[in-house]
C-alpha cells in the first residue's frame, strides 16, 4: 500500500515522510521534527530530509523555540495546506480504492484492527502525549 501512496504522491512531488510531516503539521501545529519522526516510524534524520525539501519548497517552516533554539518546531505554510488537501484527496481516492473488495463492516472492523496493531507496534504514532 506504500508504494500506492508514494505514486499518488507523486504528481504532488511529495514524498511518504513529507506528506506525512504536512500532516502532522497541520494536526500538531508546532510538533517538533523528532516526535514527528517517532510518530511515522522513521528515523529523525529520515525525517530532517523530508522537512528540508518541504522548507525548500515554501510548504512548512521550521521555527526554534523560545529558550532552546535546538529544538525546531513544525509549522504549515498556506501553500503547504493548500497543496497537502489536494494531496489528501487523491490519496483518500486510493484509500477507496484499495478498500472497495470489502463492505463497510469489513471495513470498520480492519480499520478498528489496524489502529490496535499501530498502536501495539508503534504507540507514538497514536499516543497525542508524545513527548519532543
Amino acid at each position: 500500500m506504500a508504494s500506492r501512496i508514494e505514486r499518488t504522491l507523486r504528481p504532488f512531488q511529495l514524498t511518504l515522510a513529507q506528506n506525512n510531516a504536512m500532516t502532522q503539521a497541520i494536526l500538531d501545529p508546532g510538533v517538533s521534527s523528532a516526535t514527528a519522526a517517532r510518530r511515522a516510524a522513521i528515523t529523525p534524520q529520515s525525517m530532517g530530509t523530508a522537512v528540508n525539501g518541504l522548507v525548500e519548497r515554501g510548504l512548512l517552516e521550521r521555527r526554534t523555540t523560545p529558550g532552546d533554539r535546538r529544538t525546531h518546531r513544525l509549522h504549515i505554510t498556506a501553500a503547504g495546506r493548500r497543496l497537502h488537501g489536494e494531496a489528501l484527496k487523491a490519496v483518500d481516492a486510493t484509500h477507496a480504492e484499495a478498500l472497495q473488495a470489502l463492505t463497510p463492516a469489513e471495513q470498520d472492523h480492519a480499520h478498528a484492527l489496524l489502529l490496535k496493531l499501530l498502536a501495539s507496534l508503534n504507540p507514538a504514532a497514536v499516543d497525542d502525549d508524545s513527548t519532543p
